[in-house]
Order: C-alpha cells, then structure tokens, then sequence
C-alpha cells in the first residue's frame, strides 16, 4: 500500500514541476511544442523526398516552404479581406455608435444606471487600460511577437525535421537496451496520432472554409470569405472555437447594420455546419485518432489555456493524445491512459445503424 502511495506521489510531483516548467518557460518552448506537432505532419513526405533521392536539407526545406506558403497565403487572404472593412470604416462606426446608444438606454432602462455614469465607468476603465501603453505600442508589440515566434516555428520545424534521425539514436541511448524497441514503437506511435489527427484537422477546416462561404454568402453576409476563414481557423479550439467564430460572425453581420433575418441565418447555418461536422466530416476525415474522454478533452483545454494561452488550447488535444498513447504502453501508467480515455472505439455517422 505505501508503495502505492510513493508511485502515486512521484507521478503527481513529476506532474506539478512539468507544469511548472512550462508555465516560466512558455516563451521557449511553446514555439518549440508547435514545431514538433508540426515536423511530425511531414515526416513521411519528407522521408517519401528522401527515398527518390533528395538529400535531406533540400526535403525539410521544401516541407517548410510548403508550410510557410500555407501559412502566409491565410495570413495575406485575412489581410485583403480587413481592406474591405477598411472602405466600410465609417458605416461601421455609425452602425456601432448606435448599437453603444441602445445598449446604455437598455443599462439606464434595466439597472437604472444613467448614460453619464455608464460613461464616467467607462472613461475610468479607459484611463486604467491607458497606463499600460498605448493602443499602437501594443499591436505593434503583439505583432513583433507574433513575427518573432512564427520564424522560430520555421526555423524548429526545419532543424526538428533535418535531425530526426540524430534525436531517434538520442532516444535509443538514453534507454535501457532491453526497452529501445518498445520506445521507438510508443514515439512512432505518438507521433503517427498526432500527424493523423493534425492532417485530418487541417482536411476539415478547408471544407469548413467551403461551407461557411458558401452559406454566408448565400444569406448576404458581408466580407462572407472572411468570417468563413475566422469560423474554419477557429476549430482548431475545440467546443470553444466554433461558438467564438460563429458569435464573430454575428457581431460583424450586426456592426455591418446587418438585418435581423441575416443574424438568424448565420445561427442556421452555425446548427447545419455543426450537424455536418459531427456526423461526416470528423467520423469519415479526422476519424478516432484521439480517443480522448470528453471530461479530460475539455479539462486539457482549460489547463493548457491557463499554462499556455491560445497556443497552449491548440496544442492540448494532440499533445494529450500523445500522453495517452505512452501511458498505454507502460504497464504503470496504464491506469492513467485508462482514465484519460475514452470506451467509444468508433464514431458512426448518423445514418449508421446499431448492430
């Protein structure tokens, strides 16, 4: 039984100082943390390069060159789309300045909060965020981070995938010779789930693109491409993503002076989506590679969040598929996997009978 205990107790020390770890460390390793979910999509086009005769250099950086043009042809198809809000700028404001006055008339009428202390709070809360630096230091701040991280992740994917093989003989050293095989299965294994689920992700949120432009544009949703990007983006956060986007979406449709059946459109066309991709597309394109509970799915997000951010929520699913694939696979952390898991082996569509 106290050796029960002493087991239990060094997992969860282990446990804390990780997260520790990764909490004072998250500017180093999160751009780290992505590289490698992201070497693992191609590893096996980059070894498929290597088999035809390119030498390794020239099949990791052809896998990130086709990765950097993924990446900066959405961040250039954002771009164009946010000009078009630019000519619209003043019907934009005139359409917000009226929502702000029928929100303070429903405050006064409500809380009974008159519109010149609703704009006293408001103008203390502005001087409070104003000591912290101005609007412009701070976009230009978050966009020099952003810049800095996104070449890290290139410069990680690049190194991570030219010496694969170097980290593959690091792992055998560091393990006991009667264990090496078992190890290279469990990171083969870890790091086959997480390409799957990452491929398949990837596969869904370009039919998302396809569905929600089709469906905004339908109903005469303006800029339709762009919120049709933000809504597909945004599943990379599951459960969360998608009510963000679509809740986006419905803010930019009102700003836009959009009428009320367009809204309602945009919430049909949010219930369609969804039926769509619970019951096609994540069964028959992203599959059951992460066979995750949904108790653990949800508290994995909530805890990268806190550790991580943003990064940390698009991180936590394959990262703890990953986790579960290396606590099935040693015999005392089995009750773990075991936890963490899910019993539902299959996802069937909706028209799928039951045998």
């Amino acid at each position: 039984m106290s050796k029960s205990i002493s087991s239990v107790l060094q997992i969860t020390f282990t446990i804390v100082l990780i997260v520790v770890i990764l909490y004072y460390g998250k500017s180093i390793l999160a751009p780290l943390a992505i590289a490698c979910i992201l070497s693992m999509l191609f590893v096996a086009p980059s070894t498929w390069m290597e088999k035809k005769g390119l030498p390794r250099w020239a099949s990791a950086l052809i896998a990130v060159g086709i990765l950097g043009i993924c990446l900066v042809g959405i961040g250039f198809l954002l771009s164009w789309q946010l000009q078009n809000f630019a000519e619209q700028i003043s019907s934009l404001k005139q359409n917000l300045s009226q929502m702000l006055s029928n929100l303070q008339l429903w405050i006064q009428n409500r809380l009974d909060i008159d519109q010149a202390k609703q704009q006293a709070i408001a103008e203390e809360q502005m001087k409070g965020q104003s000591k912290e630096g101005s609007t412009v230091t701070q976009i230009a701040s978050v966009f020099f981070g952003l810049l800095v991280d996104f070449i890290l992740v290139m410069v990680y994917t690049y190194l991570l995938l030219f010496y694969r093989s170097r980290l593959k003989k690091f792992l055998l050293k560091i393990t006991p010779s009667g264990d090496q095989e078992k190890t290279i299965e469990i990171a083969e294994s870890a790091s086959q789930v997480a390409a799957n689920y990452m491929t398949g992700l990837a596969k869904m949120i370009v039919v998302l693109w396809i569905l929600y432009g089709l469906g905004f544009t339908a109903i005469g949703v303006e800029n339709a491409l762009f919120f049709a990007v933000i809504c597909g983006l945004l599943e990379l956060v599951p459960f969360i993503g998608n009510l963000t986007g679509t809740a986006i979406t419905i803010l930019g449709v009102t700003a836009q002076g959009g009428e009320t059946d367009i809204i309602l459109g945009v919430i049909l066309i949010y219930g369609f989506v969804q039926f769509i991709q619970t019951y096609l597309l994540e069964p028959l394109i992203v599959g059951n590679e992460v066979n995750i509970n949904p108790l653990f799915t949800i508290f994995s997000l909530v805890a990268a969040e806190a550790v991580w951010g943003i990064p940390g929520m698009v991180l936590a699913i394959p990262v703890t598929g990953m986790i579960k694939i290396i606590c099935d696979r040693i015999p005392r952390l089995q009750p773990y996997g075991y936890l963490i898991g899910s019993d539902k082996k299959n996802k069937r569509t909706f028209w799928k009978r039951k045998k």
